[in-house]
């Protein structure tokens, strides 16, 4: 019988689900466990995975036959909790899958990759967005140079996060297991920024909390300006104060041979297109695993995260996202936060 790759779940939320789901469509992989504070009566849709063990605790979990037996862990629990969850599963002798970010300071980062290195694990940390259409197009475009020296790069995040979200009692708006806006809603783009057009360097930000007063610990909207390290300068503009529902996510290039507009509010199509000698050989546009519900969208091409596991676990493929590169996006939101100078409420 061909192998199967053994999975664990620590955190079974509305990722964490996203996670299940994906591990069971997947003909090389098995989910046998599944590991959360709550009690197993309180979770949702749990029954339905046949054959899979419930834990309370990863301390439970580790110590059993059941956990001896995984080879991967899949952590979607508070931001704040990843890196020391991690560091526990990867003294185990377990691979880990890490949703982002990695960790809420670069120490934590850096604590984690080292005892990864030492045990001989690898740490998958998860950017699904890198998979989208749109954002390849995108890629593939500026490593074959179409666009020429970039000058400028917009990115806008508006988004809506309210009481809906930020409810009384949840982790979400902590500022020690949530961390902040930029960790927690918008580490993507930061991770997309990074991955298109490299580090940043003299960072300038204003932060305001509009709406978030008793929500959260931390701002809800910002707007930042930078240099690229490599050329050209950008800007960054987000909010989580938007009324009703997210209104738009949007990276926008004027370059030395054109310009262009990927957008949509989970950047899944190709806004604007005019770039010297290039067409664009017909729409490119994100059809997306899953739905959207409410005012928060459901994870989407994560099942390409578990598949790069399975390629490098069993096939020895490269890892598509370094965990250096976690890393680094934990380095940049950590010096954006740093470079405030005044934080106002209104």
């Amino acid at each position: 019988m061909k192998q199967r790759l053994k999975f664990a779940i620590v955190g079974y939320g509305h990722i964490g689900k996203r996670h299940a789901e994906v591990i069971s469509g997947n003909h090389d992989c098995e989910l046998i466990a599944i590991v959360d504070v709550r009690p197993k009566e309180e979770l949702s849709d749990i029954d339905q995975y046949d054959n899979v063990t419930f834990f309370g605790s990863i301390e439970e979990f580790l110590t059993s036959e059941v956990g001896r037996n995984v080879e991967v862990v899949n952590i979607a629990t508070p931001n704040g909790l990843h890196a020391d969850q991690a560091i526990q599963c990867l003294m185990a002798k377990k691979h880990v899958i890490l949703e982002k970010p990695m960790a809420l300071n670069a120490t934590d980062a850096q604590r984690l990759i080292a005892v990864a290195m030492e045990v001989g694990k690898h740490v998958f940390v998860v950017m699904q967005n890198r998979y989208s259409s749109p954002c390849i197009w995108l890629k593939q475009l500026l490593a074959g140079d179409k666009l020429g020296k970039v000058f400028l790069v917009q990115i806008n995040c508006f988004w809506n996060r309210d009481e809906r979200y930020y409810q009384k009692g949840s982790w979400h708006g902590s500022k020690q297991l949530d961390g902040g806006t930029l960790f927690t809603q918008f580490s993507h783009f930061v991770d997309l920024m990074y991955w298109y057009f490299g580090d940043i360097s003299n960072i300038q930000t204003k932060f305001r909390d509009f709406s978030h007063q008793q929500l959260t610990d931390f701002e809800d909207t910002g707007v930042l300006s930078f240099d690229f390290v490599n050329g050209g300068i950008g800007c960054f503009s987000y909010s989580t104060a938007v009324w009703g529902k997210n209104l738009e996510s949007s990276i926008t290039v004027i370059a030395e041979k054109g310009s262009l507009k990927v957008t949509g509010q989970y950047l899944d199509n190709v806004a604007y297109c005019h770039i010297k000698d290039y067409a664009m050989q017909g729409p490119v546009i994100e059809t997306p695993v899953g739905t959207h519900s409410g005012n928060r969208a459901s994870a989407i091409n994560h099942e390409f995260v578990v598949k790069n596991v399975v390629d490098v676990i069993l096939n020895n493929s490269p890892i598509n996202h370094e965990v250096g590169e976690g890393l680094k996006i934990v380095e940049i939101i950590e010096r954006i936060y740093k470079s405030n100078v005044s934080f106002k409420t209104n």
